[in-house]
């Protein structure tokens, strides 16, 4: 139990950290979708070319943040070594690779389609190479249980992300005044600029980060190189699959829309912007994640580790599901997050929350193989997801637009889950309580249903104060039956006493 109560110590403030860093991020899109209206198609180019990064950052990477948390409690492995030679490792190669875009820059960029636009592309993928480095950083403060100055860095790079942007794209315009102090009448916003403040941001933070850096200078060994390299080439498998299932749709999705390219990017901004409502669900699933990693690896060797990965998952299905129930509880406030002119596409919002969530299960799953040092399986089961979407997307894509990304989406994820637990329970059988999370899933299902009657039958004061009392119900069946009051610190003495 304690070890539970130190995973949701740091569950909390990584959770708590990505709320408020969400939150704050959530100011970019109501202003970016306002500013960039969807019948321009620029949101779609937003969309798109992060699509391309959210890939990058999982090759710049090569799986060294999971291999780093193995190896960092391996026996016989050094720690300083080890921290010091992924150091190294991921920053040669984040540093060759922001050579060759710089270098080909134009051909890379007319690949893609923005050939006029090289900006595009160049800046966003040296803002990535700068992330890859970094994220073995934020890797070292998790696995020194330092999550709040994790926390605060990344909050403060949300905040000077958000802050620039509301400068340029509501400040300067109103003083018709551009980037460089000077008066421009016809001053635009361009989508270059955006990425120009998000690379200006990530080199902050790389900065804020000097102490940890002091680690790098504790040598190389190869030797580690190649363990490592041996374990985390299948994490990198694994995770390019997982990644693609998550922005593969948003990549391809141009070239197969049936329409014309402007149209296929103002598609793709609509779908763009109404999945940042479902990215609550990114937010928990990561929160709990980064706690999840460092904790798993360093119980490996308790005897009551199973039983506490199963309650673990319990508690993570309860939650996410309650978070579900609350966004589209309130889904008529939420939209306001975004542009009138995308709402037409809130109704993959349900779709993707759903995957989002089965994702983190299939996640909660991945330490069997990641424990037993068998991680090729993981890339088979990213694989047949991968697989899976991008099969969707080719096939209904030119018929449903980005309905067909939402349910290859879903597909994908529900399909990885279910192989990997049935793969799981014969390699490293878990007695997971099925039955109970069945009963909670089956609950928000009904639930669910009720609150989406409410959302399309009834005014918006009487809906919401409806799927208010739908969320009370599922809140209080947990603290029936799993999450007594009296177990809260604080709060709990008030019902012992009773």
């Amino acid at each position: 139990m304690a070890n539970l109560k130190s995973l949701a110590k740091d569950t909390a403030i990584y959770g708590l950290s990505s709320i408020v860093a969400r939150f704050v991020n959530y100011l970019l899109v109501p202003i970016q979708t306002a500013k960039f209206n969807a019948e321009g198609g620029q949101y779609g180019v937003i969309t798109n070319v992060y699509a391309y990064t959210a890939l990058l950052i999982i090759i710049l990477t090569y799986g060294m943040e999971t291999t780093f948390f193995r190896f960092m409690n391996k026996e016989g492995e050094a720690p300083e070594k080890v921290y010091s030679t992924t150091l190294r490792m991921v920053g040669a190669t984040s540093l060759v690779f922001c050579a060759v875009v710089i270098a080909f820059r134009q051909q890379i960029a007319a690949l893609m389609g923005y050939g006029d636009h090289p900006e595009y592309v160049w800046v966003l993928f040296v803002t990535v190479a700068i992330d890859a480095f970094s994220a073995i950083l934020f890797a070292y403060l998790r696995c020194m249980h330092k999550p709040v100055k994790f926390a605060t860095l990344k909050i403060v790079n949300i905040l000077l992300n958000v802050t620039l942007n509301i400068l340029y794209l509501i400040i300067l315009p109103a003083l018709h005044v551009n980037p460089f102090g000077i008066y421009d009448e016809q001053l635009r916003p361009d989508v270059a600029w955006i990425f120009y403040i998000n690379l200006f941001c990530t080199v902050a933070t790389l900065l804020m980060l000097y102490k940890e850096l002091r680690g790098i200078g504790k040598g190389f060994d190869s030797g580690i190189c190649r363990r490592m390299l041996s374990y985390a080439w299948p994490i990198l498998v694994m995770g390019l699959a997982g990644q693609l299932n998550q922005c593969a749709s948003q990549i391809i999705f141009p070239y197969l829309y049936n329409g014309t390219p402007q149209e296929a990017g103002v598609q793709l901004g609509i779908y763009g912007a109404c999945i940042k409502i479902a990215m609550i669900m990114v937010m928990i699933t990561q929160a709990f994640r980064f706690a999840y990693e460092p904790f798993v690896f360093g119980k490996s060797k308790d005897s009551d580790n199973r039983s506490t990965y199963a309650i673990a998952m319990k508690y993570y299905v309860i939650f996410t599901l309650l978070a579900f129930l609350v966004v589209m509880g309130y889904i008529d406030a939420l939209r306001y997050i975004i542009g009138r002119s995308y709402w037409e596409g809130l109704k993959v919002v349900p779709i993707v929350m759903a995957a989002e969530i089965m994702f983190g299960v299939f996640f909660n799953l991945s330490f069997w193989y990641k424990l037993t040092d068998r991680t090729i399986w993981g890339a088979w089961f990213s694989g047949i997801g991968c697989v899976t979407l991008i099969t969707i997307d080719v096939l209904l894509i030119p018929h449903f637009g980005y309905m067909a990304c939402a349910w290859a989406g879903f597909a994908a994820y529900g399909i990885s889950m279910l192989v990997s637990y049935f793969v799981g329970q014969r390699y490293y059988p878990i007695s997971y309580p099925i039955a109970s999370i069945m009963s909670y899933v089956a609950l928000a299902v009904v639930l669910f249903a009720a609150i989406s009657w409410s959302n399309a039958k009834l005014p918006m004061p009487a809906t919401l104060a409806l799927n208010t009392l739908f969320i009370i119900v599922f809140a209080a069946v947990i603290v029936r039956r799993d999450f007594p009051l009296a177990s809260l610190p604080v709060v709990g003495r008030y019902f012992r006493k009773k």
